[in-house]
């Protein structure tokens, strides 16, 4: 999807125009994809633009760095509040969010030590990453042929720029073959996530989603979807999943910042009910806890001002 530009960009504790916020061709991160990011989502709620489950994620930010051995040189608070301020700049209602942290300009060569860590967030406009219509329409998904990182060779725990290749390798595999999304297993054979989604599965009425040992990034939206289903009464786990078992599940949906919830219509060619009721509940919950419109998760919804 394009980006449609917005006023400013917080590089480094000041707002600077959208587009002087430029790295040199030498960034360290450019070369070796030593960084980290988030991907979070500001909505329109009827007491203003707030920002869904900020803090969580800026922990997460926080988290993934310290996986790499990078030292972020701002406080979760802080990074919270530029945050804030980057969004309320851009006079937006609703936005994606996006914060990296990487290693700038001046050192080369593969020891990050000496490395200075910038920190970025940028906003803009931005759709549904699996359309519009990926909730009622659903999903493609095919097994990708690309495995999931294991956890001694690239920490899938982290949320690294560099991982991301291995998702990209497996998303741009699955577009060329006709299909919308890429399943991708983990080393040992078992489901991990999508390339960009955590994935839920419905079988014998128990939602299903596969544990952070198979390579699961360790989902904000999984866990609000998880929370919210819970509160409804489901019985929800978390368990390792077989491809086998996404061909004769009951339902399955993908969820994530960028995507929301999406459902799932086929895997591998094998076809699932599709959207299913489980899936088209929760996605309603969902949409409405974002935007603030259910009390019971109102602390997740953290206002601009």
């Amino acid at each position: 999807m394009p980006i449609t530009s917005t006023p400013k960009i917080w590089m480094n504790g000041e707002l600077v125009d959208w587009d002087k916020a430029q790295v040199h061709v030498l960034t360290h991160t450019l070369h070796y994809g030593t960084g980290v990011f988030e991907g979070i989502r500001a909505y329109e709620t009827p007491n203003g633009t707030a920002i869904f489950r900020l803090t969580d994620h800026m922990k997460r930010l926080v988290n993934s760095a310290k996986i790499l051995g990078m030292e972020i040189p701002y406080s979760v608070a802080e990074l919270v509040q530029a945050a804030k301020d980057t969004v309320r700049s851009t006079g937006l209602p609703a936005c994606y969010v996006r914060p990296i942290a990487y290693y700038g300009y001046g050192e080369m060569g593969l020891n990050t030590i000496p490395c200075k860590t910038e920190v970025a967030i940028a906003c803009w406009p931005w759709g549904a990453y699996l359309g519009e219509d990926a909730l009622e329409k659903g999903v493609r998904l095919k097994t990708s042929s690309w495995v999931r990182h294991d956890h001694n060779i690239m920490p899938p725990a982290a949320k690294a720029t560099g991982g991301y290749i291995n998702s990209s390798l497996a998303k741009v595999e699955a577009l060329k073959a006709g299909y919308d999304e890429a399943v991708m297993l983990s080393p040992n054979g078992l489901i991990a996530e999508c390339s960009g989604e955590n994935l839920f599965a419905v079988r014998n009425d128990v939602i299903i989603t596969p544990p952070l040992s198979a390579g699961a990034l360790e989902g904000i939206t999984q866990n609000s979807v998880m929370t919210i289903a819970r509160d409804l009464g489901y019985d929800v786990r978390v368990d390792n999943l077989a491809r086998s078992d996404l061909y004769i599940a009951e339902e399955i949906f993908v969820c994530g910042t960028a995507a929301e919830i999406g459902s799932v219509n086929s895997v591998d060619d094998r076809e699932v009910p599709c959207p299913g009721p489980k899936t088209q509940i929760l996605a309603g919950l969902y949409a409405k806890a974002a935007r603030m419109q259910d009390p019971r998760y109102a602390r997740w919804c953290e206002l601009v001002g």
